[in-house]
Formats: structure tokens, sequence, C-alpha cells
């Protein structure tokens, strides 16, 4: 079943990554065109290798610093497929901001580069991605937003973890703004929040650690897949938490 998504058009932030190769393919799975920014051309591989012929379905916009608001316009723009009900309206009919990173550090000890950058790379790319989709979505009078949020940001924060959970806690006030401005133009916004995602960088970064808990990234991808359906039109402003063992 494809719920309507054989016809969309899908920007995927982060879609190099352990979970956006998943989602990527997910997507195209359901017959999606997907768009995927780039930083790192060295991880294309990973995501074609993955999809294999199923990979032309895939267009990588390379040189995409997610935090340069016209590198971000430039993509949004180029993120569109030619269609009799959309053609002119520039831009993606989904976005999935699964780019960020991860950082610890107790307040006392995080310097305030290291503060800018979480702020960056989670909270300013989703915002920048969401801004300048948002106008073409109205106009098509429809559109799906999903970002990823962490346990922090609904938890009042968490020691050890203080420019990464405020970071968070933005991307996650963020989402609930844009589900309130989207009300009335067919656009819903949505916040996952994973726990401990089973991707090989995880792994190997944890390789001590009990897995029996961690969340498949291919089960997260499932989640997304169902957001940005025409099934899910009533759900906006939602929080999902995707955990196995309770966060």
């Amino acid at each position: 079943m494809t719920d309507g998504l054989d016809r969309r058009t899908v920007l995927v932030t982060g879609g190099t990554g352990g979970l956006g190769r998943h989602v990527v393919r997910a997507f195209v799975e359901a017959g999606s065109r997907v768009h995927v920014p780039v930083l790192d051309p060295s991880e294309i591989d990973g995501v074609t290798e993955l999809l294999g012929a199923a990979s032309d379905r895939v267009k990588f916009h390379p040189e995409a610093d997610l935090t340069n608001p016209e590198v971000v316009g430039r993509v949004i723009r180029a993120s569109h497929t030619s269609r009799q009900d959309g053609e002119g309206v520039r831009g993606p009919d989904i976005v999935l901001n699964l780019a960020g990173g991860f950082a610890m550090g107790k307040v006392e000890d995080t310097d305030p580069s290291t503060w800018s950058r979480m702020l960056a790379m989670n909270a300013t790319t989703a915002f920048l991605t969401a801004r300048a989709a948002f106008p073409a979505m109205k106009e098509r009078g429809w559109g799906r937003i999903v970002n990823v949020s962490a346990f922090p940001a609904v938890r009042g924060g968490a020691a050890g973890l203080s420019a990464y959970g405020a970071a968070k806690a933005a991307v996650l006030n963020l989402t609930q703004t844009l589900a309130r401005e989207g009300v009335g133009h067919g656009i819903t916004a949505n916040a996952i929040l994973p726990s401990t995602i089973d991707t090989p960088g995880n792994r190997s970064a944890m390789p001590d650690a009990d897995t029996s808990t961690w969340v498949p990234p291919q089960e997260i991808a499932g989640v997304c897949v169902f957001l940005a359906g025409s099934r899910a039109r009533v759900v906006n402003g939602a929080t999902l938490t995707l955990t196995l063992g309770g966060g």
C-alpha cells in the first residue's frame, strides 16, 4: 500500500546516515521520488548499495550545507517533480528532517562552540528546511513535515546533555509551531523521539552495550512513511516516542 506516496516528492535531510538511508529506501519502495542533500559525497555509495537498481529514484544534492539559508533554498527549489497537479510549484511535498549531531557535556564543561554547533546541526537545519519548504506546501494545499527530537526534550533536560538536549527541545517546539501554522493549509508537522537506534555507528561506539532494546532503523522508517501518508492526516503536532525499552 503506497498511501498516495507514489505521487509525492520527498526531501530527506541526513538521508545518507544510519537511519536516513533506511528512510530513503522506505519512501522509494512506496513509489516516491526522493531528494537527499549531501555534505560528504563519500556517504552516497552506502545509500546506492542499499537501494540497488532503485537508486535511480533518488537525486542527491551535493555540497549541501543545511545551516546556510541560501543553500537550503537552492535544495528546496530543486526538490520537485513536474506533474500535472503541481507543475510550477517548486518544493517537496514531504520533508523529513533527520540531519543532526550529538555531543555530551555538562553545562560547566560545554564550551560555546559546542553549544552553537549542536543548535546549528539539530535545530537550525530543521528550521531553515521547514521555512523554505512551507510556502510551496501552502500553495499546493498539502504537506508533511517530520522532525527528529530526543527524550531530553520531553523530560525537562538531561544531566550531561546540555547543548544536545536544548537543541532537541528547540526542534520539538518548532514542530509544534509548524503544526499550528499549517492548520488550514493541509500541512501537518510531527516529531519522532527514537531511543538508541540500532545502527553500525552506534554498535561501533558502544560495543559492550545491550542492544536488545535498541530500535531497528527500518521500524522508524515505517513510522515516517505512516506520518507522511494520507491516513495520518489527523495526526498533527504529535510527539511519538519510539522505543523497545521504555526510553
